[in-house]
């Protein structure tokens, strides 16, 4: 039976810098790319080099361009995976939509996350153009608007709302934080917001019916269950997600209270021996710098664990 190396599950920048980082020690991998990511749609990424403001499209088109102009042990699948099996200590049996199986030492995941929007209408239209899940990622763009808002319905709570309404602030002249009509988290916000400034935060306890992008989504209308409405220029909120595919289930992975599947540092290696968990699956901490860390660092520990079996004296 013939074995590659690595099964790199995912070609964003955490899987694409696994890969990057394997090749560098002659080790073989496959990069299998559903071609699914949670910023699709998104224009512009931010906080790397050299590609700030630029496409992510781009950026991982540039990185695979690269991988594979100076490095002859990485393949590209461009193909879904359906099922990953543990079949012994070091052979992992990977099943691609196709059908095909192919066997590998090591799995590295980094299938991104997806998320479940809250049952607000106009949420999902708006995710990514006016609603925003970081605003070190977006917001600069729209700094000097006179206000913003934070939408504080699950999973986000009061001390995370009041964190973004920050954030917010620091771009906008003042950032609300809308309950969505919950008394508990209004109650619970009150003596949070109290130590703040002012001027620069509310609490907003209506009831939304509804959010409206304006201006061919140069800003988010508000509409409140009595007919009113505010206009912002962009909301903030992080939905709820989980790490896409099948793959926590068959292969037994554990997950957080967040949602992400569960990984010790610094390397990302799961509780299943073998098996390494990166980028947006594995940290509520979505963006592409960790993505990147994550991906060189199991990366490493993957070459490391094959290596010193490899090399051990019978």
């Amino acid at each position: 039976m013939d074995f590659i190396d690595v099964a790199i599950i995912g070609g964003g920048p955490a899987g694409l810098t696994a890969a990057n980082t394997l090749a560098r020690q002659l080790h073989t991998a496959v990069v299998f790319d559903s071609k699914t990511y949670r910023n699709a749609g998104a224009g512009h990424m931010h906080m790397i080099l050299t590609w700030d403001h630029k496409s992510p499209e781009e950026y991982r088109n540039a990185a695979r361009k690269n991988i594979l102009e100076n490095y002859s042990t990485i393949q590209f699948a461009d193909i879904a995976v359906t099922q990953i099996t543990k079949k012994g200590a070091t052979h992992f049996e990977v099943v691609d939509a196709n059908g095909k199986t192919w066997n590998f030492l090591k799995v590295i995941l980094a299938v991104g996350s997806a998320n479940t929007y809250p049952n607000i209408e106009g949420y999902e239209q708006l995710w990514k153009k006016r609603i925003f899940h970081c605003l070190f990622c977006h917001g600069y763009e729209d700094r000097g608007a006179g206000s913003s808002g934070v939408l504080a319905v699950a999973p986000v709570g009061a001390a995370i709302a009041v964190h973004l309404a920050q954030n917010a602030a620091q771009l906008t002249g003042q950032a609300t934080i809308y309950t969505d009509g919950s008394d508990d988290l209004a109650a619970e916000l009150k003596p949070l917001v109290s130590t703040l400034v002012e001027s620069k935060f509310k609490v907003e306890t209506r009831k939304i019916k509804r959010l409206l992008p304006k201006d061919q989504f140069k800003s988010v209308l508000v509409e409140f269950a009595d007919g009113s409405s505010k206009e912002e220029k962009f909301l903030v909120h992080n939905p709820e997600t989980s790490p896409q595919g099948p793959f926590v289930d068959q292969l037994g992975l554990t997950t957080t209270p967040s949602g992400d599947i569960e990984v010790d540092g610094p390397f990302w290696q799961t509780k299943v021996p073998g098996v390494f968990a990166v980028g947006d699956c594995s940290t509520p901490y979505k963006v592409i710098p960790s993505a990147i860390t994550s991906g060189c660092n199991a990366g490493v520990m993957a070459s490391a664990e094959i290596q010193a079996v490899n090399f051990i004296r019978l």
